[in-house]
């Protein structure tokens, strides 16, 4: 848990004030409290997360809940508006900000969207359903995104339209593979 918590700071440049980082030291420890033994202590660890979950959630408008994987280097660039679905999964280097939402398009439908690694999504944006999210990719400030984006793209406006990314933006030969998507929403 401290190397995640170690990490996280530095992936939001050492800035302890970060609402961002806030939220993730309380992910971070409602993920290690699964694995305390023995159970007593561990059902007084989840009061103790569910009452630090709540304080993030108030103070800095960030849903993040212990249940979404999420890879190294997970930045929350600004605060407020945030909220993501337990059913999501993220990718490695992925950074967000204020007003997104990842979640689930319908209730009856209980998959949300599987974002890989270096994507980008802007301040607004909406990915919603049993969507997969490529890596590389860039999502545009409000876009609203439902169908699947393909690796090394750039996804905007209402509902987005999917386009390549330029030459620029493109991540050298060798990137990382797609995520695999475990479970059975794919």
């Amino acid at each position: 848990m401290l190397d995640n918590i170690r990490n996280d700071l530095a992936a939001h440049r050492g800035d302890w004030g970060a609402q961002g980082f806030w939220a993730l030291v309380v992910y971070r420890f409602g993920r290690w409290r699964y694995g305390v033994r023995p159970a007593l202590l561990r059902k007084l660890l989840s009061a103790a997360y569910r009452a630090l979950y709540k304080i993030v959630q108030v103070i800095t408008g960030i849903e993040l809940p212990c249940e979404v994987p999420i890879g190294r280097g997970f930045v929350i660039e600004h605060s407020g508006g945030i909220v993501i679905s337990g059913f999501a999964r993220f990718g490695e280097h992925c950074r967000i900000r204020n007003g997104v939402v990842v979640g689930l398009a319908r209730v009856d439908d209980p998959c949300a969207p599987q974002i890989g690694d270096h994507v980008d999504i802007g301040a607004g944006a909406k990915l919603l359903g049993n969507i997969r999210i490529g890596n590389h990719v860039h999502i545009g400030a409000n876009a609203v995104v439902l169908r699947d984006v393909p690796d090394h793209s750039i996804a905007v406006g209402v509902p987005a339209v999917v386009k390549p990314a330029g030459r620029a933006q493109r991540a050298p030969a060798g990137a990382v593979p797609a995520v695999a998507v475990a479970g059975g929403c794919r």
